[in-house]
């Protein structure tokens, strides 16, 4: 093999692009690790290539002459690459006007001159010049490397077709790290899990299913859908009764096999397993009271089963997200093909078994292993008639492509980058411990996490003592210590990103103040063993920074403040995300305009953003969902269909 890394127009101008995702810090820092990667361990040649423009000659697109944009003009700061990405002297610089990557010939003959056969791609835009580099690359016979995480878009579901048809061509996207692996010879053949208690112990290991395994389960699945939708609601619901029942019976085993695997709290775990149960009851509860067959002045109204599901889940809620997928659709009459996150792939099964013991028959759920190429590909499975997923906003993207292009429902429950506001007549004392349990609780790995919160400036200085007092008297220890509240992050390389969020945001100057908590217990040996991640609070008046507007999923809170209700409603809303948001006062003023004001799927009053109950519904807004929420009647929403039925008499 003959590599090549070719970075494309990661330039200052286009990495200003509005609306591009992820961030530009967050394509910039991986791109940035894979060209020190390629110039000191694995001595690749690379290759720029840029967009370059000059007034005088005026080579722009045409659509950028339509708007009078000008873009990456020869000289000026948007023309230039970020710091970490700078060409070394002896590395080609190459210059395009438009689209074309290979630059009238230009690339051509480096490549050529370098007897290349495979390429390395990172850059943006995804759907348009990383796109056509690929392709054309593709068109040569070379084999084509994308480095997922080091590539970005403004226009993401285009970015999501584009991967599609070009993983469809055999272009691999994978991320720097497993790229760099592969390029060592060191990429393992299955997924591997490790300890987050001591990450040198591998638990498990998860292979990836293919297509064959896939259509497998779907028409397994699909056989069983007409037996089990023609069971009566009743016995759909003592078949789960049963399941919420051993479920209960199970609770402490499954805590301990979650602190094991994903790192939760013991007390976290327990609880999370006796709320699964209770989702089970309260899915049955609501079903067993609606009426399936309604009766208008004009016909009647019938709420049928969708068929299939294609149910997606993370790892870090294993029992309880699942549970408040599988119960709905399984009472409402469909039938489940499960993808779980790999990490969860061992809690899953034995979920699976106890659905199986409980009665649910062994075709109507069925599990499948593998990545997120697996979920995609089950998605796009001609038997599949809805998509439930819970995960990233980048998954999110990549799932509603496949459901838009066939005209699926889609429930997507995505991440949160939630606030809570703290205003002058709070209970700063209570506050502060709903807050910081809500932040640092399961390490920050929850998607109602306490991300921001927001303060009124007057009372800065004395919340955040209160903050560092209550934090403190969290317990940050082993999962399976009963008293522990903060476990570890779920792997070694959560927690190396976790502290390099923190260093890049001091490096920039954007932080007013730095507080890593638990200072002594950070010293301590058992910690350096698992990926116990140091919690902190940062103070951050910016609120575009990068820190402030991306979801960590680790131990971190960020502290903003505000001089008045109205820019804490901003700030709160300032964000992409809307899944929940929290006001601590007891103004039923302040409250009213909380409520009308906040965009957010879910409002609390005087409690951490963390924490839900099974009987309402859970469900973002703005880029936090899609869809029906989960529980309450959107699950009725979500796994049956309407259908109008006329003259019939019954």
């Amino acid at each position: 093999m003959k590599p090549v890394l070719l970075l494309v127009d990661l330039q200052a101008d286009f990495l200003a692009s509005a609306g591009l995702q992820p961030a530009p810090e967050a394509i910039v820092h991986p791109a940035a690790e894979l060209l020190q990667n390629c110039r000191r361990r694995l001595k690749i040649p690379v290759i720029h290539i840029w967009t370059t423009l000059d007034r005088k000659t005026d080579g722009r697109l045409p659509h950028w002459k339509k708007n009078r944009l000008w873009q990456c003009v020869a000289g000026t700061p948007g023309h230039q690459t970020p710091a970490a990405l700078q060409p070394q002297k002896t590395e080609t610089v190459i210059h395009k006007t438009g689209f074309n990557g290979f630059a009238g010939g230009a690339l051509d003959a480096a490549l050529i001159k370098l007897k290349a056969d495979t390429l390395i791609v990172a850059g943006v835009h995804l759907h348009t010049c990383v796109r056509t580099v690929a392709a054309e690359g593709l068109e040569r016979g070379l084999q084509v490397l994308v480095a997922e995480d080091a590539v970005g878009s403004n226009d993401p579901v285009f970015a999501a077709a584009t991967r599609r048809w070009l993983a469809e061509r055999c272009v691999d996207f994978l991320p720097v790290k497993q790229i760099v692996a592969r390029l060592e010879g060191k990429l393992p053949s299955k997924l591997i899990h490790r300890s987050p208690r001591a990450t040198k112990k591998i638990l498990f290991e998860i292979p990836v299913v293919g297509a064959k395994e896939i259509s497998a389960a779907t028409a397994s699945a699909h056989s069983a859908g007409k037996s089990w939708r023609n069971k009566n609601i009743s016995a759909r619901c003592a078949i789960l009764e049963k399941a919420a029942q051993r479920l209960e019976a199970a609770a402490p085993a499954l805590a301990r096999q979650m602190a094991l695997e994903v790192g939760k709290p013991i007390a976290h775990g327990l609880e999370e397993a006796r709320r699964a149960a209770a989702s089970i009851r309260d899915v049955c509860r609501r079903a067993s009271a609606f009426e399936f067959l309604q009766r208008t002045l004009a016909g009647w109204v019938r709420h049928e089963p969708l068929g299939v599901i294609a149910l997606i889940s993370p790892w870090n809620n294993p029992v309880a997200i699942p549970i408040g997928k599988i119960a709905p659709a399984l009472v409402y009459g469909n039938t489940i093909v499960w993808k779980p996150a790999p990490v969860a792939q061992a809690i899953s099964e034995v979920i699976l078994k106890l659905l199986r013991e409980s009665g649910v028959p062994k075709s109507a759920v069925q599990i499948i292993s593998g990545d997120h190429t697996t979920a995609q590909k089950l998605a796009a499975d001609e038997r599949i008639a809805a998509v439930t997923i819970t995960s990233s906003v980048q998954a999110g993207y990549a799932i509603q492509e496949i459901c838009a292009r066939r005209f699926l429902p889609l429930q997507a429950e995505l991440s949160g980058n939630n606030a809570a506001i703290v205003w002058d007549d709070a209970d700063l004392s209570h506050a502060a411990k709903q807050i910081v349990w809500g932040a640092f609780g399961f390490a920050g790995q929850r998607c109602t996490a306490n991300r921001r919160v927001i303060v009124s400036a007057a009372k800065f200085g004395k919340f955040w003592r209160e903050l560092k007092l209550a934090a403190e008297k969290l317990s940050w220890g082993d999962p399976l210590d009963k008293s522990t509240d903060i476990g570890p992050v779920i792997h070694a390389g959560k927690r190396a990103e976790h502290l390099e969020w923190v260093r890049r945001l001091q490096a920039s100057g954007a932080a007013r103040r730095v507080e890593f908590l638990f200072a002594r217990k950070a010293k301590a040996g058992n910690l350096k063993l698992g990926a116990y991640a140091q919690p902190v609070m940062v103070a951050c008046d910016q609120p575009d920074h990068p820190l402030v507007q991306e979801e960590t999923m680790s131990p971190l809170l960020i502290v903003q403040r505000a001089k008045d209700f109205s820019q804490a409603l901003q700030l709160c809303n300032r964000v992409r995300h809307g899944l929940v948001a929290a006001l601590f006062s007891d103004s039923q003023k302040l409250q009213k305009r909380f409520m009308a004001g906040v965009q957010t799927g879910m409002l609390k009053i005087n409690s951490a953003t963390a924490g839900v109950d099974v009987s309402l519904p859970f469900g973002g807004w703005k880029m936090s969902g899609f869809g029906p929420p989960e529980h309450g009647d959107g699950d009725r929403l979500f796994y049956t269909r309407m259908q109008a039925v006329y003259g019939a008499t019954a």
